[in-house]
């Protein structure tokens, strides 16, 4: 079993890819770009808004950045599909 596959048969991995990770995704990625917002300016604030971009797409997008980095597939529905499988 490869690490990406491993990763999308954990309990997180699952969560992750569900409906309630992928909104968690975007309130988080939400969140960060707001403190960004309210910190402009200021080396946390430009971290925060480009650490935004990461949740926000994630969540928008049904992607998973986990097990693309994991050597996986990007797309969210197909990461339930290795579950399934």
């Amino acid at each position: 079993m490869g690490r990406a596959a491993w990763f999308n048969n954990t309990g997180f991995g699952r969560w992750v890819n569900s409906p309630a990770g992928r909104m968690f995704r975007l309130v988080a990625g939400t969140g960060f770009l707001l403190a960004g917002l309210a910190s402009w300016g200021t080396p946390a604030g430009i971290a925060a808004l480009a650490w935004s971009v990461f949740p926000l797409s994630a969540g928008a997008f049904d992607v998973c950045w986990f097990s693309a980095a994991l050597g996986g597939p990007l797309r969210g529905e197909a990461c339930r599909a290795l579950v399934r499988s």
